[in-house]
């Protein structure tokens, strides 16, 4: 895939963004949720998104189709954290190990200073290990470690907080 075209979010591609969202739920990788969300659930989570301050952005590739999701949210809510996020970087399980995390976690870091914010965070489960190399790769470096913090079809996993300075 050579271009990746980033735009902001609207609200006819909630749809799209709810199935690669809930295409992750059954791996128990990326996500707490243990089953799909409805796109109704997610409209808040949408609404709270804006292209001045908190994108929201759909990754297409050059024939127009959606191929993932981007966004940055704010961290911990409170006005001290205002130069802080959290990213979520989704793709389509068709996408998915063919080296596009690298493309857009690349063009995150390239534009997050352009949004005020100064410092990237990844939630990321201990066990995920593509997307810990991933960050890792762009010198995120691991500032918590959450052991056995969720429970996922019975098994306890740890959660590792990445952070990375960019502004």
């Amino acid at each position: 895939m050579s271009e990746l075209i980033y735009r902001d979010a609207k609200r006819i591609d909630l749809d799209k963004i709810v199935e690669i969202y809930n295409s992750t739920v059954s791996s128990r990788l990326v996500t707490a949720d243990t089953e799909p969300v409805s796109v109704e659930s997610k409209q808040k989570w949408f609404d709270e998104h804006s292209s001045e301050k908190r994108p929201l952005w759909v990754i297409e590739n050059t024939e127009n189709e959606i191929v993932g999701w981007v966004s940055f949210q704010s961290f911990y809510g409170r006005p001290a954290y205002d130069a802080t996020i959290e990213i979520s970087i989704y793709l389509d399980d068709k996408q998915r190990g063919k080296g596009l995390g690298k493309k857009v976690l690349a063009y995150c870091i390239d534009k997050a200073p352009e949004f005020g914010v100064k410092t990237i965070l990844g939630f990321i489960f201990t066990h995920n290990e593509p997307s810990l190399k991933l960050f890792k790769h762009f010198g995120f470096e691991v500032w918590g470690d959450f052991p056995n913090i969720a429970t996922l079809d019975g098994i306890e996993r740890g959660l590792s907080i990445l952070g990375k300075r960019v502004g």
